[in-house]
């Protein structure tokens, strides 16, 4: 069987590399030229852990090529899978238009049967459209089936979420494409899940906003921890030991970020309002989540006081380790607040500086480490909780710092031992 993947970013690269290890033939195909070109001569356009050896691997054994000619791509295989960008709109809406497009290309270009896989997060009924729209614009007399296959590839552990699943969901119509996608995912020993198209399009949609709802309550409950003297860790971890709720995603912080909850979150909530219903209860996750980013910029300048002069050294860009992904990262948004607020920000991160470089430009100084980025702060903010940034020696952070103050935006730290130290210590949900 050859499998064709539309789009080379995050979901199709890795979707394609996985599937070529497991044996199967694998054209990527994408119309960005350059993206193309950088991984026919064996560069990865983003960062993920084990992802270019896999790729190398596999484009070295030939089951793994890269073509820009979509077409042609199409033309090649049974199956085809789409993973195009679903960007956000200003209402919160998915912008399908590249999802119109390729199921059009598909349409144009198929002289036999396909099978046309949703790999990207849509919106319940998108399935239907992309029916429609083959059905519109084919110029052949062939068969297809359209099936969705939400992807649920965590950044910084895809390979492995791929490879040893929780579950494979399937939504199909026929036994056919069933059938065909059974076969592709049989390496793996895993349940999978079959649904109708619909169910399979609600249950991403649904599984990303219950996570986020998680992670809502545990920073709101953080704050009812500060108020009260609890410690918002030792709160958590007994309610994660319910094996009802387990302790995943129940960690207080800064928010969540990435290209998925907050994106996911609100389409959702589109979605739901468009089908005559207001959840509301996702609606309050959402607050909840932009609101925590306001608290920790609060904590902030009840540290410092005043924020014009003073240095901040921020540890930890992206959104979560593992990942230079900053798409929706609360880093971002809360240093654009100090930065307007008139504080000097230096920050260090292990993956994304290239990537904040892009986005921020010259507001901020970008240093080589967290010591370099720690020298003359008044205040560190610990915003993303790599692993390298557990391992301190912080007799040289004091020693470089203006004022020992941290902001702890991730619990990771011991307060006791940083405070007898003499350091200012300030956490989230903690004492």
């Amino acid at each position: 069987m050859k499998l064709t993947i539309v789009g080379a970013g995050y979901v199709g690269l890795v979707t394609g590399a996985c599937f070529a290890d497991l044996g199967i033939e694998v054209i990527c195909a994408d119309n960005d030229e350059k993206k193309i070109k950088l991984l026919e001569a064996g560069g990865i356009p983003i960062y993920e852990p084990g992802l270019e050896e896999i790729v190398k691997k596999n484009s070295a054994n030939g089951r793994l090529s890269f073509t820009s000619d979509i077409k042609k791509a199409v033309k090649s295989s049974e199956v085809i899978f789409i993973c195009v960008g679903t960007p956000p709109r200003d209402d919160g809406s998915a912008d399908l238009t590249a999802i119109e497009k390729v199921s059009r290309v598909v349409a144009e270009n198929m002289d036999s049967y396909k099978l046309v896989v949703e790999k990207s997060t849509v919106p319940v009924e998108t399935g239907e459209w992309v029916k429609k729209t083959i059905n519109a614009f084919k110029k052949k007399d062939c068969e297809f089936d359209a099936a969705s296959n939400p992807e649920f590839l965590r950044e910084g552990s895809a390979l492995e979420d791929f490879m040893n699943p929780d579950r494979v969901v399937i939504g199909v119509e026929s036994k056919r494409a069933e059938k065909i996608l059974r076969e592709l995912y049989a390496p793996l020993d895993t349940k999978i899940v079959v649904t109708d198209i619909k169910g399979a399009e609600i249950i991403k949609h649904a599984s990303n906003s219950f996570l986020a709802t998680k992670i809502s309550f545990i920073n709101a409950l953080s704050n009812i921890c500060e108020k009260t003297g609890a410690d918002i860790n030792a709160v958590a971890e007994g309610i994660g030991l319910d094996s009802r709720i387990n302790k995943h995603f129940l960690k207080a912080g800064i928010g969540f970020g990435g290209s998925c909850f907050p994106k996911d979150l609100k389409a959702f909530i589109h979605i739901s309002e468009s089908l005559g219903y207001s959840f509301d209860m996702l609606k309050e996750v959402d607050k909840i989540n932009e609101k925590q980013k306001e608290i920790v910029f609060q904590k902030i300048t009840k540290i410092l006081w005043n924020l014009p002069g003073k240095t901040i050294a921020v540890w930890g860009i992206a959104f979560k380790p593992n990942t230079d992904d900053i798409r929706s990262a609360p880093s971002i948004d809360i240093m654009n607040r100090l930065i307007e607020g008139g504080a000097k920000i230096k920050a260090f991160d292990p993956a994304a500086m290239d990537k904040a470089k892009e986005e921020l430009g010259d507001k901020i100084v970008y240093c080589k480490d967290i010591y370099e980025a720690a020298d003359g702060a008044d205040c560190i903010i610990l915003m993303t909780e790599w692993n390298e940034f557990k391992e301190v020696d912080w007799d040289k952070i004091k020693k470089v710092m203006t004022q020992p103050a941290i902001l702890d935006g991730r619990n990771i730290y011991d307060a006791k031992k940083l405070k007898d130290m003499g350091f200012k210590y300030t956490g989230i949900g903690r004492s």
